[in-house]
């Protein structure tokens, strides 16, 4: 029997559908898994593409992706409830559950790849700090260096090598870790919505412009907290690699959308309907305008007049928070905008996000805030401003 309630709109909706049952939390989920592949992705672009000019945001990149790893399961463990049973997901694998292999390409992620290469590129400094710094500072990072204080030229050689083979799986784990939230979305089948073999190429893509935009933004933020001088150079190529990228996104999120509307399914309707209406802002306007459009312009723009490097700096800025506010809407859109139509196709219910509660606004403001407090610690235990010795060799002339 189909009811018509008070909050939906349209003809029918079932009763079961009055309430959403992925919250804001699981849009947060995939923006942060995103924001580390898409750091990640920028890191490597030094050690295995030799990228030179975007060196100086490097080591940065991978504090910053470790910080955002760190907290990226936290969302999805909280809206489950009873995080103390996460560690079950180990002891009684699923291995057909595509949810269950996040918690193995999580750990692989983490412990094999990311710790490991952070850990080869600042053995140096650590086991420098580990001789200059006294109390507790020295145990800590005499225990950070596992041992291990050779800083010969050989042994640094080493560092460099293993961390560029780590970097160089590492590609392909970044992409798995985010490519499989797409994933989920574009096998569901019963949903039309998500039901898309571009979904995890969107989600991909969408990951790396977040990602790039993230670690620009955090440069150019910490260069004026430690008064230094802006690394204009530096700052154009990464607002290049951050163009192109827009352009190949929003080309594909485009394409998805030509592709549903010329199969007009017998969805096409209540698609209709819902664009038009709940997700009208958060589609058009902040996805695709404010967070594709107008930085894509305010770059090329950019690039077209190069006007002084103040002007530069300010414009990057501003294009860089301009793209993480619309990658957020994009995961709000999929995830939220997936469950406002009915499964009837007659009508559409509502999502009333809350303020207090853990789901809320100030729930999500404080998961945000707490990855930014983590990388604070972690440039302070290591900082990252002086470039490894894998860069100065890569900078020094060819004989």
């Amino acid at each position: 029997m189909h009811y018509l309630l008070p909050f939906a709109s349209g003809q029918y909706v079932f009763p079961n559908e009055k309430e959403l049952q992925w919250s804001v939390l699981i849009v947060l989920y995939p923006f942060l898994t995103g924001l580390v592949a898409g750091a990640f992705i920028l890191a490597s672009l030094v050690r295995v593409f030799d990228a030179k000019p975007v060196a100086p945001t490097y080591r940065l990149a991978l504090l910053t992706a470790l910080a955002f790893l760190i907290c990226a399961p936290i969302p999805l463990v909280t809206h489950l409830g009873h995080m103390e049973r996460s560690f079950q997901i180990m002891i009684t694998p699923h291995l057909t559950s595509a949810m269950a292999i996040f918690g193995f390409v999580y750990l692989w992620y983490l412990m094999a790849v990311l710790l490991l290469e952070i850990w080869f590129d600042f053995r140096a400094d650590i086991v420098a700090k580990s001789e200059t710094t006294k109390g507790l500072l020295k145990l800590f990072y005499n225990i950070l260096t596992l041992g291990v204080k050779d800083v010969s030229p050989k042994a640094l050689d080493f560092d460099d090598k293993a961390g560029r083979f780590l970097t160089i799986i590492g590609i392909p784990s970044a992409v798995l870790l985010h490519g499989y939230v797409g994933f989920i979305f574009g096998s569901l089948k019963s949903n039309p919505w998500w039901s898309s073999v571009l979904m995890p190429i969107i989600f991909l893509l969408s990951a790396i412009v977040s990602g790039i935009a993230l670690v620009m933004l955090i440069f150019i933020v910490t260069t004026k907290v430690r008064k230094q001088v802006q690394n204009v150079p530096c700052l154009d190529a990464i607002a290049r690699y951050l163009m192109f990228a827009l352009i190949f996104d929003l080309a594909l999120e485009s394409l998805d959308v030509v592709h549903r509307i010329y199969e007009a399914g017998e969805w096409v309707d209540i698609f209709g309907l819902l664009t038009s209406g709940y997700l009208f802002w958060t589609i058009l306007g902040l996805q695709f305008f404010l967070g594709g459009i107008v930085p894509l312009a305010m770059i090329a723009f950019t690039r077209a007049i190069w006007p002084p490097a103040s002007v530069r700096g300010a414009m990057y800025t501003a294009a860089s928070a301009f793209v993480l506010v619309g990658v957020f809407a994009m995961r709000w859109n999929v995830v939220i905008g997936g469950q406002l139509f009915s499964k009837s196709l007659k009508g559409l219910t509502t999502y009333r996000l809350g303020l207090v509660e853990y789901e809320g606004v100030l729930g999500v403001i404080g998961l945000l805030i707490l990855p930014i407090v983590i990388l604070y610690l972690l440039v302070k235990l290591l900082p990252p401003w002086v470039q490894g010795h894998h860069v100065e060799r890569a900078e020094k002339p060819s004989t």
